[in-house]
C-alpha cells in the first residue's frame, strides 16, 4: 500500500471532502467502474475535474484513488458529488459466468426449450 496519503494532514482531506465524512454512495465499493459522463469545466474542484480526466474509460474506484493519491474513502465523497450531478455514471462489472453461476438458470433455460418446441 502507497500510504502517501499518510504524508498529507487531516486538514487537506477536510477540505477536500467540504468537511464530510459520511454521505458517500453506498453502491460505490473498490471494484465500482467509474465513467466519465462530461468533461471538466472551469472553476470545477480540481480534484473533480482530476477525476473525469482518469475516467474517460472505466476505471475502478481503487484505481482513482491510488491515482489521486487519496484515500478510498475520501474519493468515494467525490465520485458520489459527480455521480449525484450527473457527470460520471458507475456500475459494477459482470462476473464471469461459472457452473455456480450461469447466465440463465436451468429453469430459464428449459423454458426456453420448452417455448421453442412449441413453435
Amino acid at each position: 500500500m502507497n500510504g502517501a496519503h499518510r504524508h498529507e494532514g487531516p486538514d487537506r482531506l477536510y477540505v477536500i471532502t467540504s468537511g464530510r465524512s459520511g454521505g458517500a454512495d453506498a453502491s460505490l465499493d473498490a471494484v465500482t467502474l467509474v465513467v466519465a459522463e462530461s468533461a471538466a469545466v472551469p472553476g470545477m474542484q480540481s480534484e473533480h475535474a482530476e477525476i473525469l480526466r482518469l475516467c474517460r474509460n472505466p476505471t475502478a474506484v481503487v484505481e482513482v484513488s491510488a491515482h489521486l493519491r487519496l484515500p478510498v474513502a475520501v474519493v468515494r465523497i467525490l465520485l458520489t458529488d459527480l455521480l449525484d450531478t450527473g457527470r460520471i455514471t458507475a456500475r459494477h462489472p459482470r462476473p464471469a459466468p461459472s457452473p455456480a453461476q450461469p447466465l440463465a438458470s436451468p429453469d430459464v433455460l428449459e423454458k426456453v426449450l420448452v417455448a421453442l418446441h412449441n413453435l
